[in-house]
């Protein structure tokens, strides 16, 4: 029963992906000719369209003491795809292009003595990342995951979704939640929206039916998605080799994503976590450019991002893409 009511709830969320494909359109231009003429436009039913083939990469850029470094230009950037150097077509200044975010919360025993702590944590991040264009959705991550509330840009909204959850003692389907929330994004994110995945969670997964972690990270990596965690049970991934295999994980997929994975010393540290995140996406750079290679054929593409000119500065960005397919683009 439970397996059917997930299939069911996937059908729903599919539903409105099908229908933003057609918000995509083919362009036969130059990249030149392309930006000239606007990747983004209103239609005559206000409807944002943009190229389908832009490919959008979100860039944190830190210096040696974190702090985030916003003066660069488009001209500081590098962008090689499999080893080919692209031309960088656009760029969104640090912080200002919309955030489509999921706040996924686990709710399995592992949590539950300091939920509460948790939910107020979680809160004040609410507020520090809401506004106008960016857009909250909170998922669960436990035996049946699943978003409680509805996708807002009010707060006060998402506060609400967020304190009405309650810990409980059953499995986790930690990947099932993680590419339940992709999905969510991908069909969820207006055009030129950054589109990220916050996790509060160890990382340990009892229970995904559909998913494990490559299929998760090739959800992640199809919906565009930065992928953030923080860990707040370090005191057993030192004594524990499957709390440790987890950690890894949440690293891994953090590092692929252009995210970072946290693992604070206890839950007192929480709250400046989240400082961190929200610090982070709003000094976050959007570089955009059209691939050298024009093929759809649904293959991974590795993206490496530099600043030639300052190699003391630290750089997270997604490390590769999904190109769409004919079906996909059209």
């Amino acid at each position: 029963m439970v397996a059917r009511q997930r299939i069911l709830s996937r059908t729903a969320l599919i539903l409105p992906l099908l229908g933003s494909i057609g918000l995509f359109i083919g362009w036969t231009q130059s990249p030149d000719s392309r930006m000239d003429q606007g990747a983004a436009f209103v239609d005559s039913r206000s409807t944002i369209r943009v190229a389908s083939d832009l490919v959008l990469v979100p860039v944190s850029v830190t210096d040696a003491s974190r702090k985030p470094v916003k003066d660069l230009a488009a001209k500081d950037f590098q962008i090689a795809e499999d080893g080919t150097l692209q031309q960088i077509a656009s760029m969104q200044e640090p912080g200002q292009s919309p955030v489509e975010l999921a706040l996924l919360i686990d709710i399995s025993g592992s949590v539950a003595p300091r939920f509460d702590f948790e939910q107020k944590a979680g809160a004040e991040f609410v507020r520090s990342v809401a506004g106008p264009h960016s857009h909250i959705s909170i998922f669960t991550i436990g035996p049946d995951p699943g978003r409680v509330g509805d996708r807002s840009n009010d707060p006060a909204r998402s506060i609400n979704a967020l304190m009405s959850l309650r810990p409980g003692r059953d499995a986790t389907a930690f990947y099932d939640s993680l590419a339940e929330a992709a999905e969510f994004l991908r069909g969820a994110a207006t055009p030129f929206s950054r589109r990220v995945q916050v996790a509060i969670s160890d990382g340990e997964d009892n229970y995904s039916l559909e998913h494990g972690l490559n299929s998760t990270l090739k959800e992640l990596q199809r919906a565009d998605c930065v992928f953030y965690s923080i860990n707040p049970a370090k005191p057993s991934v030192s004594i524990n080799v499957m709390s440790r295999r987890a950690q890894n994980i949440l690293q891994f997929l953090a590092v692929e994503t252009g995210g970072e994975a946290f693992l604070p010393d206890d839950w007192s540290a929480l709250p400046s976590i989240y400082s961190l995140i929200a610090a982070d996406l709003q000094a976050q750079y959007l570089l955009g450019y059209y691939s050298s290679r024009t093929s759809n054929d649904g293959a991974y593409r590795r993206i490496s991002v530099t600043i030639p000119q300052r190699p003391d500065l630290r750089i997270r960005a997604r490390q590769g893409y999904f190109v769409p397919t004919m079906d996909q683009s059209g």
